[in-house]
Formats: structure tokens, sequence, C-alpha cells
């Protein structure tokens, strides 16, 4: 299981979790939802779930669910800053397509 942050994500993430000291890391999956099938979720890990697939990178934690580590595993994490907005943004090599409003995406069933 490989999940890498990018140096923003990284400093935004020691961020976050310096806000929640019970914080063991970061969750990172997916869940369904969408036109296209799977969106990302991040959240503070406050706990380890059974099945946890755990990489650590520079200190920071990442826990990931079970159902999610074939979906998310290779993918790189960064953080953008636009104007007021700001987001996670995620370059994963298993997404195959999104949705048109960005808010999902698919996998290659074959893979």
């Amino acid at each position: 299981m490989a999940i890498a942050l990018a140096p923003a994500a990284l400093e935004r993430a020691r961020r976050f979790l310096a806000d929640s000291p019970d914080a063991l890391g970061l969750r990172f999956g997916v869940t369904r939802t969408g036109c296209s099938g799977w969106g990302y979720v991040v959240d503070i890990a406050r706990e380890e779930k059974p099945g946890d697939a755990i990489s650590e990178q520079d200190g920071v934690r990442i826990y990931v669910d079970a159902q999610s580590q074939a979906i998310v595993d290779g993918t790189e994490i960064d953080f953008a800053q636009k104007g007021l907005n700001q987001e996670f943004v995620f370059r994963n090599p298993n997404a195959a397509a999104a949705c048109g409003c960005g808010e999902s995406f698919t996998t290659d069933p074959t893979k």
C-alpha cells in the first residue's frame, strides 16, 4: 500500500492533526457517491480499525480501510489553494475516468 503526500498536503495534514491531540493520523479512503461511483474521503483517524493498511510519511500516518486499499493504492495527495478555495487534490493511477462535476471517479474493472 503506497499513499504519498505532496509537500503542501503534508504541511496541511500536520496543521490539521495538530488541532486534534487524540488523532492517530489521517484516514483516507473512498465511498460510493456521485454519478461515476467513488468519491474520496479524508478525515482524522482516531482509531485503528481491523484491516487498515497504515503508511507513514515524515511522521504523518495514513490509515486506509480494507475496501479502499486497491482503489487508492499509489495515490498522491496534494493540497491546492486557488483564491479563497482550498482542497485536497488526488492523483490516483487507478482512476479511469471522472464525472463532469468532479465529485466522483470510476476505476477500470479489468485491473
